[in-house]
Formats: C-alpha cells, structure tokens, sequence
C-alpha cells in the first residue's frame, strides 16, 4: 500500500512558523512534521510514500519519496492537491494524510486494515483534546455522524450541539481505485471553480449524496492537528510533562 502526504498549502495561520517554510517542516520536539508523518507510515507497513508541493515546494528535498505538484496550490483547496495524486489513487489503496497532523504508526495500521473502498479515521474521544485548544471547542468542530454499521451518515457541518459530533474527523483516509472513481464522478459533475475551492470533508458529504458508502474506523492512538503556534505549544508541553510520547 502507498501513502500521499498533501504539503501543498500555505499554513497561513501558523503565522511566523510558516511564512519561510511549508508548513509540513514546522518541528514539534525538534523534528519537521513531515518526518514524522513518514516515520509513522513506514511504522505503520507503508513503504512507498509520494509528497504532493505547493508552497514553496522546492525546500522539501526528502530522499526516497515521490513528488506530485500542485502547481495552483494558491488558488485551489484540498481537493485539487489530492487530485494531483491521481495516477497513484487509480491504481491501488493509497493512505492520504493531511501535513500538519501528527500520529502513531498503530493509528496507520488500524487504517490501512480497514475493509471498505473509502474509509476515514476520526478520533472519538476528540473532546479532551478540543477542550484544550480552544475556549469553546464547537468553534472548530463540525458533525460527525454514522449508522449502527459504522459507515459515515454526515460530516463537515457547523452546528451548536455537541451530540452532533460523535467523533473528530483527523485527515486520515484511505481510498481503494474503486473509492477515487467515486470521487472523479463527483469532481467530473461540478464546475471548475467548485472543483477549486473544495476542501475534503465538502467532498465527503458530496459523496454521501450520491450513496457511495464512507466507512470510518475509530482511533485510540495519538494523534494531533498543529494548526497555529498555540497548538504547537500546547503539545509540546504535553510531550514535556509525559501525556504525549512522539
């Protein structure tokens, strides 16, 4: 199985901590993330890993990877940086990371072993976390919803109510060749400029109203989202008191 990390994007909110740099090199205890995203999917059994370039792509120069680009990343969302990746995800399971999200290899193994041809991992005790983070944790939470069988029912919604979120989609996902000519039907129905601005949990609800099953898988390993300064100095304090070992 392969791995694509999406490096494309600008990290705007990380401030000064990206404004020379991608954000996937922005280290958490003196290692660029990206590094430890691939340390992780290797741990995980995933041997060949490709980097989809964006900003400021030419400074990722990491030996044994392969490298897609996305060329318009300053006016294209998520979507078309994973699009970049197509020749890879048409032809067998690919494991898609997000680059400012750290994990542990089990988390990779869990979802590498998932059966299904779309499947995404999400962190239900996602609270404890969020309620770190931020003063209110509804305001970068969205809904998060599945059946009794386990497949993704909704996802990507503001809302107000907590029971509304059952779980914290983490930017994890695993796509069968199946699983991505879903989403190039979808993609292929939209226009370009919708095509542009899509960001993934959009794509996902997309692809739950054509019926396509998303089946989630639920992680218990650690895990986290750096995605300003405060967050990387809340982890780095919880590797330093012990609550973190990355």
């Amino acid at each position: 199985m392969r791995a694509v990390i999406l490096a494309a994007g600008r990290g705007s909110r990380m401030g000064p901590l990206a404004e020379n740099r991608p954000k996937c090199m922005v280290e958490l205890a003196h290692k660029p993330l990206v590094r430890r995203q691939i340390a992780a999917l290797q741990g995980g059994g995933i041997s060949t890993i490709g980097i989809v370039r964006g900003y400021l792509g030419n400074m990722l120069q990491i030996e044994d990877v392969t490298y897609f680009e996305n060329p318009r990343w300053a006016e294209t969302n998520m979507v078309m940086s994973l699009v970049a990746a197509a020749p890879w995800l048409r032809s067998e399971p690919v494991v898609i990371s997000y680059a400012d999200i750290f994990y542990a290899p089990d988390v990779v193994r869990d979802l590498a072993a998932s059966s299904g041809d779309l499947v995404v991992a999400y962190d239900p005790n996602w609270r404890s976390l969020w309620t770190r983070r931020f003063v209110d944790p509804l305001s970068d939470a969205e809904t998060f919803r599945t059946d009794v069988h386990g497949n993704l029912i909704e996802i990507g919604r503001r809302t107000t109510r907590i029971e509304d979120i059952e779980g914290q989609y983490m930017g994890l996902v695993k796509f069968t060749p199946a699983g991505w000519r879903a989403v190039e039907g979808v993609l292929a129905g939209v226009d370009a400029k919708t095509r542009n601005a899509m960001d993934m949990t959009t794509l996902l609800s997309r692809l739950l109203g054509t019926g396509f099953p998303i089946v989630t898988v639920g992680i218990t390993g650690q895990w986290g989202e750096i995605d300003s300064s405060g967050d990387l100095e809340l982890y780095e304090k919880m590797i330093r008191e012990g609550e973190l070992s990355v």
